[in-house]
């Protein structure tokens, strides 16, 4: 039993699955909030706080990788425990890789997911009791501060940004090297509802080469590529 009453969110489609779950969480003493497809899901976890997520990968409106992609790169470290009828290692992998904490493949003892959702809870309040440094990343001449919403340019200029342009820039560098779609980054930056144009994708991509690049006509680090997304690199 949870020495307090930690917040859980459930996000699983199987009706059946998700009230066998929700019942045993709650015997054991913990909150349980409700959600059945991933944009669901994805506003709770805004609006909301949670000491654990437990997500099915397969689900309605927007998948698990993607949620979980979404919430990292917001900055959110909630734990997150990934739930799949996939077996393979590769998909396995891939939920590691986009930010889940841990993964069980379905069916799945009921007493072995209890016991990683404790076990879960209790590393990240261990975390949270420590006082961490700010999230930084530094580049060329750059520093950016994601949990403070700034930057230090190339020329010393300090600039705050806006909570799209973290979100864009950390989507960006996490994808380092890779070239990210424009339907990625509308999914993770953007939600599900409100789709930019292109052009407004662009200008923050300018923004972004008025900030940090040297020469804005000849780019460094935030690469443009036709028709397909955008892609940040370094030398």
């Amino acid at each position: 039993m949870p020495n307090i009453k930690a917040s859980i969110l459930l996000v699983e489609d199987e009706e059946n699955l998700h009230e066998t779950l929700k019942l045993n969480l709650e015997m054991e003493g913990y909150e349980v909030t409700s959600a059945y497809d991933g944009a669901v899901a994805l506003k709770k976890i805004s609006n909301e706080f949670f000491h654990l997520i437990i997500m099915d990968i397969m689900l309605p409106e927007l998948d698990g990788i993607a949620v979980t992609e979404a919430v990292r790169v917001a900055n959110n470290e909630v734990p997150i425990l990934m739930l799949s009828a996939k077996n393979a290692s590769s998909d396995r992998v891939m939920g590691l890789k986009k930010g889940a904490d841990d993964y069980l493949t379905k069916p799945f003892n009921l007493e072995e997911l209890l016991l990683r959702v404790e076990k879960l809870i209790d590393k990240n309040k261990r975390i949270q009791d420590k006082h961490t440094i700010a999230d930084t990343y530094a580049f060329g001449n750059n520093t950016i501060d994601f949990k403070a919403q700034t930057a230090i340019c190339y020329n010393g200029d300090n600039v705050e940004l806006s909570k799209k342009e973290v979100m864009l820039l950390k989507l960006l560098i996490e994808n380092k090297g890779e070239v990210v779609t424009r339907e990625k980054i509308l999914q993770v930056v953007w939600g599900y509802q409100v789709y930019p144009t292109t052009r407004t994708i662009d200008n923050f991509i300018l923004s972004f080469r008025k900030y940090f690049e040297a020469d804005s006509r000849h780019p460094q680090y935030f690469h443009s590529v036709r028709g397909v997304g955008y892609k940040y690199t370094e030398i």
